[in-house]
């Protein structure tokens, strides 16, 4: 075995957390020596090599722009119709149910991306960058230390066994989770659901699944099948992801409890509990189950995590780290906050500077991003069939999405201090206010008539949320940063009050102590003035 070679970073992984964040640093730190290990070996296989495959704006901005891949996705991926959702529990007749979405693209991109397709491209460009990426890598151990140089790591690959010094030791490794697992850092988050997926090497036109005339002309174009179509009902969705190499990517999300995993954790019995619950989705992958490319399930996949980032210089990132629930696609957002953390924190120690303090600021802001992400999530699946609650539920988690967590972002605020020591108050209205609607959706949720209405919901009648789409690139100061920031804070309060006066119109109990987290009282709004 070799004495070692020393080097600035290793990464633990070349997946998506791991490339990306080797091209991060690369670009922030052109000095740095980045090696990356990794298990597999390109070419990666096509259409199933691993989910993850939808990206929101988050994702795609990091990708497009922070990475320099936009020629990459718009050439070779597909540009997503947006999310859209159908309330079709033991239904075949789509028209007819009530349809949640978007008429016609949103201004702001994101994109459908075939893992294989994209991850071989970026094995290609990290060699390109000048990042040291090792392919058919696998680590056999590793030993954390602190100081220069003081993290070990043994591989083994083709030519042998070797050993590498670090500086900084990044666990990019997926579930696996090295260090993570190591250092016994896995925590549970009190959200237990369960997911099936698999991918079948055809196109399923969700577009051709009605002949009803007012259906087909919804859209314009008429092209739903590159929407993230979600099939929902109570306790569970089912996803439709189109991918660029012709396949479609199918997967079953669950609360544990209300659908055990037994009952779907092969494809057989998955397409048994399609024809009971999604019939519709059951009928069209019968016609191609001689075209099944894969299957897999994870078994309670969402978990937290009690550190993510250290001053003995390590740090996790992606499924490494901690991972919500793949509804609304918030994956690729965290690898993308989680690596511009990564990024900061190297550069504060390139300059000489203490890492306590940074890591424990950045952690922190993880975990409130984290946190009010979660309880999008977590005790919410009962209502995912309610076709009169899930919509507004949705609009809702957008407006915060957008509103909040994506101005941060998109406006490169994420690891500055003072601007969001300035903005805490309101930071934090936003986060109790948008824990509040949570649990008022569950009021709402157990006194609902469950309407299923054969109506589409357009997202685009609703203005203020289309604008808020549109003005994501937006290049703001910080005045004009803090003035936007709270001017959507009153904005979600008023929404808030829309939401509520809404469901009081059927159930006026609703009313009773919503006055607290609204901030108004007796106020009509218009913000559903189309959509209700």
């Amino acid at each position: 075995m070799e004495q070692g070679t020393q080097h600035d970073v290793v990464i633990l992984g070349g997946g998506l957390a791991g490339l990306s964040l080797a091209m991060q640093l690369r670009a922030a730190h052109p000095q740095l020596g980045i090696v990356v290990l990794e298990r597999q070996t390109r070419p990666l296989p096509e259409a199933t090599h691993k989910v993850g495959e939808s990206t929101v704006e988050i994702a795609a901005h990091y990708f497009a722009d922070t990475l320099g891949l936009r020629h990459h996705l718009e050439a070779d991926h597909i540009r997503k119709f947006g999310f859209r959702f159908f309330f079709s529990e033991g239904r075949d007749d789509l028209a007819d149910v009530t349809e949640l979405g978007v008429s016609a693209v949103l201004p702001t991109p994101s994109y459908q991306v075939d893992r294989g397709i994209l991850e071989n491209f970026m094995g290609e460009e990290a060699g390109r960058r000048g990042i040291d990426f090792r392919e058919g890598a696998t680590v056999r151990g590793f030993d954390i230390g602190a100081g220069d140089n003081a993290h070990t790591v043994r591989y083994t690959d083709a030519a042998g066994d070797h050993t590498l010094h670090a500086r900084w030791l990044l666990d990019a490794s997926g579930r696996a989770g090295m260090i993570r697992r190591k250092l016994d850092l896995t925590r549970d988050n009190g959200h237990h659901a369960n997911a099936v997926w698999f991918r079948i090497g055809e196109r399923l036109a969700i577009d051709g699944w009605c002949d009803d005339a007012e259906w087909l002309d919804r859209c314009d174009p008429p092209e739903r099948w590159r929407s993230t179509n979600h099939l929902c009902g109570p306790g569970y969705w089912v996803w439709l992801i189109p991918l660029s190499s012709g396949a479609h990517s199918v997967g079953i999300v669950a609360d544990a409890d209300m659908h055990p995993l037994d009952k779907m954790k092969t494809f057989d019995l998955a397409l048994d509990w399609l024809r009971e619950h999604q019939p519709v989705v059951a009928r069209e992958i019968g016609k191609h189950t001689d075209k099944l490319l894969d299957f897999a399930f994870f078994r309670n996949f969402s978990y937290s995590c009690s550190r993510m980032f250290s001053a003995d210089r390590w740090a996790l990132t992606g499924e490494a780290g901690a991972f919500l629930d793949p509804f609304y696609s918030p994956g690729s957002d965290f690898i993308a906050i989680t690596n511009t953390y990564i990024t900061l924190l190297i550069g504060h120690d390139l300059a000489g500077a203490k890492l306590a303090p940074h890591t424990r600021h950045y952690e922190r802001l993880f975990m409130s991003f984290y946190d009010n992400t979660l309880c999008m999530y977590r005790g919410q699946y009962n209502l995912f069939g309610d076709p009169e609650v899930l919509p507004i539920k949705v609009i809702w988690d957008y407006a915060y999405y957008w509103g909040v967590l994506c101005q941060i972002v998109f406006q490169n605020r994420l690891g500055d201090s003072a601007f969001i020591t300035r903005m805490g108050d309101d930071l934090q209205a936003a986060a109790e206010l948008n824990g509040e609607m949570q649990v008022f959706f569950q009021r709402w949720h157990a006194q609902s008539e469950r309407r299923n209405r054969k109506t589409m919901l357009d997202q685009r009648d609703l203005t203020w949320f289309a604008d808020m789409n549109r003005t994501l690139h937006d290049q703001l100061d910080d005045s004009s940063l803090a003035e936007r920031l709270r001017n959507n804070v009153h904005m979600m309060r008023l929404l808030a009050a829309s939401i509520v006066e809404r469901a009081a119109v059927d159930h006026p109990s609703l009313l009773e102590g919503t006055e607290r987290f609204t901030g108004i009282e007796g106020t009509r709004t218009a913000l559903f003035a189309r959509v209700a």
